[in-house]
């Protein structure tokens, strides 16, 4: 199994990161993506994937950071994504809860890291929350882009645009609770070769651990759903996950 997204440099892991990651190895888990939210813990997260080998990146500023976004963020990250451990540029996106930066603020520095990605040719690791119909907008005008949408949040029936832009689709441990039956229906449809699985570690532990602290072992509950929902064996839908974030995050992602 893989965690196609977790934040590993997040405070909450600062006293045992080692042990959170050697439970996940013993719970099968082969790979996690360290997702960064500035340019601060884009670093810290390749300090952490150097000692650890089974950690890839991805270097970017999310959108409740976006006022930090500016050339030299731009830079900076640029340099970052040299590092053969980075593997996609995000967390962006737009977060439209009122917790973020202005939607302009936001978008700015949306657009500036597809550009980047385009330019890097990386993916990107894309956070939507209240916000699809205008992050689909942009993609819209013809961005050039490759990715996943982390944390799908959202029905079946908006599926088909996300796909038609040719991005994965990652489901976190939200896909466990009781009230997310839309969501489980949207698992259900996700082409088997766009499908991905997450936990959005410390957050949205699955229901088994609600109210816990979230990590990546617990990416174990929600391949247990998918197979579930998709009527499939939970090993052959782990492979077909992890070789789904193989094809996505190509040849630094590693085998």
């Amino acid at each position: 199994m893989i965690d196609a997204h977790a934040h590993l440099t997040d405070r909450r892991f600062a006293t045992d990161v080692a042990d959170v990651l050697e439970r996940a190895r013993k719970a099968g888990i082969e790979r996690v993506l360290t997702v960064a939210e500035d340019v601060a813990s884009s670093e810290e997260a390749l300090t952490l994937a150097a000692h650890h080998d089974d950690v890839r990146v991805a270097v970017g500023v999310h959108p409740h950071r976006a006022a930090s976004w500016g050339p030299d963020a731009l830079d900076r990250l640029t340099e970052l994504a040299r590092d053969p451990r980075v593997v996609a540029i995000g967390e962006i996106g737009m977060d439209f809860s009122g917790r973020s930066s202005p939607p302009d603020v936001q978008e700015a520095a949306f657009r500036g890291q597809l550009a980047l990605a385009t330019l890097l040719n990386l993916p990107v690791v894309i956070h939507v929350r209240d916000s699809g119909d205008r992050v689909r907008s942009i993609l819209g005008e013809g961005v050039d882009v490759r990715g996943m949408v982390h944390c799908y949040s959202e029905g079946p029936d908006e599926l088909a645009a996300w796909l038609d832009f040719g991005l994965h689709i990652s489901f976190a441990g939200t896909l466990t609770y009781p009230g997310s039956d839309r969501l489980r229906a949207a698992a259900a449809r996700v082409p088997a070769d766009r499908l991905l699985a997450e936990t959005d570690a410390p957050y949205l532990a699955p229901q088994n651990a609600r109210g816990r602290r979230n990590e990546p072992l617990y990416v174990a509950a929600t391949h247990a759903a998918l197979a579930r929902e998709r009527g499939v064996d939970i090993g052959d839908l782990a492979g077909q996950i992890a070789a789904n974030a193989q094809k996505l995050f190509g040849e630094r992602w590693g085998t």
